[in-house]
């Protein structure tokens, strides 16, 4: 049915919570019909671009609709046993024969054996806990997280947003947004000025800044990114693949 509805060998969906998506235009032009009982395909009634999906699973983003990066890559193929016979799948990504949704992406990969991270702000008013996998993490060279760590770049871990709790001081946590930048925002102890995690609600994740952390997250970041914009005085001699702009 995806192949039919979209003309093309597969469908890539991202994934998200009904909470974290919205319409800002348009939603009076979009259509939606029943392919299956209880699932419904939508498209734009202008155009017939296929459009988000909504179930009791969330929120299902087309993504060949976005305009912007998703900063997740396709994880699983669903439904691989009706793959299209003129069509071979050749990338080593896991293969589902069905809909699982504990293995495929509507959930980040979960560790049996992960163990809690801690941290906290410089002065301790601020803690926190980290409760699931740390998904990727980067050093970031760009002049806003220069500006905002005042060091040569940040180190920022990502998880889910409800992965990280506040276990002391969320009262004390301050959120700044620079007024021009889509996502950019750092939050930071308002008693001590260090940075904390941030809470995205409309991507779903958490940006931890790993100078935070109390525990070992046995992990190291994963490459350097927009190096481009990196300060004339530091170039960093480590083997971590680097990238002018954004990891692709």
């Amino acid at each position: 049915m995806c192949r039919k509805a979209h003309g093309a060998a597969f469908v890539t969906l991202a994934t998200c919570s009904e909470k974290a998506f919205r319409w800002q235009a348009g939603e009076e032009a979009v259509m939606r019909r029943e392919s299956s009982p209880n699932f419904y395909r939508t498209f734009c009634k202008h155009c017939g671009t296929s459009l988000p999906i909504t179930n009791e699973r969330g929120v299902h983003v087309p993504a060949g609709c976005l305009d912007d990066d998703p900063q997740i890559r396709p994880q699983h193929h669903i439904f691989a046993e009706f793959a299209a016979p003129w069509h071979v799948i050749a990338d080593s990504l896991p293969q589902h024969e069905n809909w699982d949704l504990e293995r495929t992406v509507f959930k980040p990969p979960r560790d049996p054996n992960f163990i809690a991270l801690h941290g906290s702000c410089l002065c301790g008013d601020v803690k926190f806990t980290i409760t699931g996998p740390i998904n990727r993490a980067h050093n970031c060279h760009c002049s806003r997280c220069r500006k905002a760590r005042a060091a040569a770049h940040n180190s920022n871990a990502f998880t889910a947003a409800d992965d990280v709790q506040f276990s002391q001081g969320e009262d004390k946590v301050q959120t700044f947004k620079l007024p021009e930048a889509r996502f950019f925002a750092i939050a930071f102890c308002r008693t001590c000025g260090s940075s904390v995690p941030r809470k995205d609600p409309e991507r779903g994740i958490a940006v931890v800044p790993m100078g935070a952390l109390d525990d070992d997250p046995k992990r190291t970041v994963d490459s350097h990114i927009f190096m481009a914009s990196r300060a004339c005085w530091y170039d960093p001699q480590d083997d971590l693949p680097k990238f002018d702009e954004y990891a692709s």
